[in-house]
């Protein structure tokens, strides 16, 4: 299986458990590896045998901006779950990152990694 990598998608969203991250709002980041077979682009050089990077940029973007989730584990997964929806994607892990997680006494990042596959989605 051959993978695209999509890193360093910055996002401001109003994801939380807090009350005030719900209104403040704060920034995210976003890495993507997309399991894929990638041996039809490279032999016909064409954009509809691959997958078009800014448009799984722009989901994720729009994903992270819309949501009122209470935990990153929920916007990852719904990352997930809306790019394994596009055709060629097998696969897909996510890493979502809280910058500045309003924890007393720490100025580091949380980051949530999840990984799904086409064959285990579940649609609602």
């Amino acid at each position: 299986m051959d993978s695209i990598s999509i890193t360093g998608i910055r996002c401001y969203g109003y994801i939380g458990f807090f009350p005030e991250e719900k209104v403040l709002g704060q920034w995210f980041e976003v890495d993507l590896i997309l399991g894929l077979d990638l041996n039809a682009a490279s032999q016909s050089d064409a954009l509809e045998d691959t997958v078009d990077y800014g448009s799984i940029v722009n989901t994720v973007q729009q994903l992270v901006k819309n949501s009122k989730f209470a935990l990153l584990e929920k916007v990852a997964d719904a990352i997930a779950t809306a790019i394994l929806k596009e055709p060629l994607v097998q696969n897909v892990k996510v890493s979502l990152t809280k910058l500045a997680a309003p924890i007393p006494d720490f100025s580091g990042k949380v980051t949530i990694e999840i990984t799904r596959a086409k064959e285990a989605l579940v649609y609602n």
